[in-house]
Formats: C-alpha cells, sequence, structure tokens
C-alpha cells in the first residue's frame, strides 16, 4: 500500500509521539520516520538521551501534565500520540493537564493508548484510570482515536520465565495482543488519523486463552516447564506484600491483573487489528516464535 499517495511531503502535519523510548511508540515513530513523516518525539528531561535518532524526527522535553514546556512541546503538532504517563496515584491529573496543553498548543487530534474495558468499574483497577482520561478527552472537544489495547502477550511471556505464574484469575481467559500488533495500529491511524477520527477501536490477539493454557504454551514452545498456580485473592496479596514494598493501589494495580481475566471480560476477540492494518493479528506462538529467534 502506498500510504502516502497524493499527499505532499513538504505539507504533512507533524506528529508528536510519547513513549518514544518504550516498545510501543518506539516502533511508531521508527514507521512513520521510514515512511518520510516530520516527527517531534516527545520524552521527560531524564529520558533524551534514550530518544531514538530517527530521520525527520526532532526531541522535545515535555513534562507529563500541564505545563509551558509541554505546551510548547506541542505547539504546531497538528496529530498527537498519547501513550499514558508512569502508574501513579496523580496519573489521571497528569494526563488531564497533558489534554489542557495540548489543547492551548492547537493540536487538531489526539491518539490515546487505552485499555480493553476501560471503564467506571473496570476489574483491573488502572482501567478506571483509562476510562476517566478517555471521559476527559471526550470533553475537551479535540477530536480523538482511542486504541483499547487488551493485556500483551510479551508480558506473559515475560512472567513465564520464572517458570510459574501465580495469580487468581481461575479459569478466565485473556485475549492477549502483541505489541508489534499494537504499534503497527497506532502507526496506521497517525497516518491519516482524520479516517479514525472520534472512534474507539479494542486491539487483542486471536486466541481468548486461559493462564494454564498459556503456561502449557511456554513449557511446550520452549522446552522449560511453566505451571500456573491459581492463587486466593489473599494469597496473592501475601505472597507481593512479602516480596514488594510498595503502596496499596500498586498491590490492587498487580492483583487485578489476575482478577480482570478471572471475571472473563479480558476474553472478547475483536477483528479491530485486521481492520486498522489491514493484517490478522500475531497469536501467542507467533510471538514466542519470534522472540525466540531474537534470542539465537
Amino acid at each position: 500500500m502506498d500510504t502516502m499517495a497524493g499527499q505532499d511531503m513538504d505539507q504533512l502535519p507533524l506528529i508528536a509521539v510519547t513513549g518514544v523510548t518504550g516498545n510501543i511508540g518506539g516502533a511508531a515513530a521508527a514507521a512513520l520516520s521510514a515512511e518520510g513523516y516530520p516527527l517531534r518525539l516527545l520524552a521527560r528531561d531524564s529520558s533524551l538521551g534514550r530518544v531514538p535518532r530517527l530521520k525527520g524526527a526532532q526531541a522535545a522535553p515535555f513534562i507529563f501534565g500541564y505545563d509551558p514546556q509541554t505546551v510548547e512541546a506541542l505547539r504546531g503538532v497538528g496529530t498527537v500520540f498519547m501513550v499514558s504517563a508512569h502508574e501513579g496515584s496523580s496519573r489521571v491529573q497528569e494526563h488531564k493537564g497533558f489534554v489542557d496543553a495540548a489543547q492551548e498548543a492547537g493540536v487538531r487530534h489526539l491518539v490515546y493508548l487505552s485499555f480493553d474495558g476501560a471503564s467506571e468499574d473496570a476489574d483491573f483497577t488502572l482501567g478506571r484510570d483509562h476510562y476517566a482520561t478517555e471521559e476527559y478527552i471526550k470533553k475537551s472537544g479535540l477530536p480523538y482515536t482511542f486504541l483499547r489495547d487488551n493485556f500483551y502477550i510479551e508480558a506473559f511471556i515475560e512472567w513465564g520465565k520464572s517458570g510459574i505464574i501465580a495469580g487468581p484469575a481461575g479459569n478466565g481467559r485473556v485475549s492477549a495482543v502483541s505489541q508489534k500488533d499494537v504499534a503497527a495500529a497506532v502507526t496506521a491511524v497517525l497516518r491519516n488519523p482524520v479516517l479514525h477520527s472520534n472512534t474507539t477501536y479494542t486491539l487483542t490477539g486471536p486466541q481468548p486463552l486461559t493462564l494454564g493454557e498459556i503456561a502449557g504454551i511456554l513449557s511446550r514452545e520452549t522446552g522449560t516447564t511453566v505451571t500456573y498456580k491459581n492463587e486466593t485473592l489473599e494469597e496473592a496479596y501475601a505472597s507481593r506484600r512479602a516480596q514488594y514494598d510498595v503502596p496499596d493501589w500498586e498491590l490492587d494495580a498487580w492483583v487485578s491483573t489476575y482478577t480482570a481475566i478471572g471475571s472473563g471480560r479480558l476474553a472478547g476477540v475483536t477483528h479491530d487489528v485486521e481492520l486498522i492494518t489491514g493484517a490478522l493479528p500475531l497469536s501467542f506462538e507467533d510471538v514466542l516464535r519470534i522472540s525466540c529467534q531474537g534470542t539465537r
């Protein structure tokens, strides 16, 4: 597909990308740069040294929230890709401030990376933050696109490296999605956001799997035994408190990762990855084989 057919490269609107030192924002920025799109890569002062050097891209410092530095970083930008701020008790306020800064800077479209099932009563506690952010963006009047991704396949692969996946998920299923597919969807939307204006997509993989089935796939594909332990809520909190000294909200987020799966609300499979990118989403086995090849 010629993604820039009929477009004058000198007149393409500037795209701002947050999260460029991470997997999603970094991959989207690299793909857009390779296609000739002008980019502004936003990063906190402490992360500027890790911003990738890409053709046609300029790095700019910003603060997640409303701040003159953030307004300046967004000045002249047509579309901004907003990856959520670091997890924390002030996260929603930081998101609201960033939206206010985008409005003041004259941004014309905001693409927000949200979460599957984001709602006021989401089982995954951080999904409530995403819902509050979505609602604030809607009220701002900015044209938006929400990309609600399920949990990442790559995260489960990482969890399995310890040999055990433990949490209170029961026999609930999760339609985990690859970060590669999420990045591809982000890239496609940023190429021509007007086609996706005021639209919400849910990005999932092709398979609803239990954690027991995920452990089985990991064991079979890696040759290393991985088991799933279905903890009770009490066991889940106790095991994490024993290992980490973190605030209650963080414990709730960790444990609710599993209870959200157990609720069944993350089991739905959509065709939105294919709808946006034109390609079928990667399966758990696909991603695992790709990751194994990368380590050889």
